[in-house]
């Protein structure tokens, strides 16, 4: 199953009567992301009168909400969401942050300018199709920093991040369409056994592999 959405951040740039807008879209894939997000803007922007913002997560399209900030309601979430829609996307979160420009713009201003500020944030992003992938945590002992590595690049797993500190982690993301094949290379990989062998191993010294969330 595939879905639609942004790889990177980016911004939209909107002004009308005096008012300035700053769209900002992200990838997003949970509500504890998109709250970063959000507290990100926050403090760049905490000056602004308004934050308003909407989101859409998952592929059965029933995790979303549209904030208003203080605007009247129904003029800043809902149009910012209608353009998440519009371009057909999700796991996606974005901010239009507002200065007042001392002149009010009416329901219909808002509402133009919620929508346009966040849809000129979607025409700059860069748009992809996503097969459906289950994220996983590898956590490893540094002695086994080149079996890990190597592997993961043999393989071709998409790393998605990585933390070396005290122990080894690297957060990876894997198609659900490859899933067995890929996890029974990874593991034979680490263990230095044959694909064969896989079955056997109840695990691998040194090594813990768990699955986090689907996205």
């Amino acid at each position: 199953m595939n879905y639609k959405t942004i790889t990177s951040t980016s911004i939209g740039e909107f002004k009308d009567r005096g008012s300035k807008f700053f769209a900002y879209a992200y990838p997003s894939y949970s509500e504890e992301e998109w709250q970063l997000q959000l507290e990100e803007v926050k403090k760049e922007h905490f000056k602004a009168r308004h934050h308003c913002y909407a989101f859409r997560l998952g592929l059965d399209k029933n995790n979303f909400r549209a904030n208003d900030d203080g605007e009247p309601s129904g003029t800043a979430g809902r149009p910012i969401l209608g353009q998440i829609d519009s371009f057909g996307l999700t796991n996606i979160f974005i901010v239009v942050v507002r200065y007042f420009g001392g002149i009010k713009l009416g329901t219909s201003g808002l509402i133009n300018a919620y929508r346009t500020c966040a849809q000129i944030a979607l025409t700059n992003s860069n748009i992809i199709e996503k097969s459906l992938d289950d994220i996983f945590l590898i956590t490893f002992d540094y002695a086994l920093m080149s079996e890990v590595m190597n592997t993961l690049k043999k393989v071709n797993i998409e790393i998605v991040s990585q933390d070396f500190g005290n122990i080894g982690k690297i957060t990876i993301a894997i198609p659900k369409s490859e899933l067995e094949k890929k996890i029974i290379l990874i593991k034979a990989g680490f263990a230095k056994v044959r694909v064969e062998e896989v079955a056997d191993l109840e695990e691998i010294e040194g090594i813990k592999f768990d699955y986090l969330f689907t996205r």
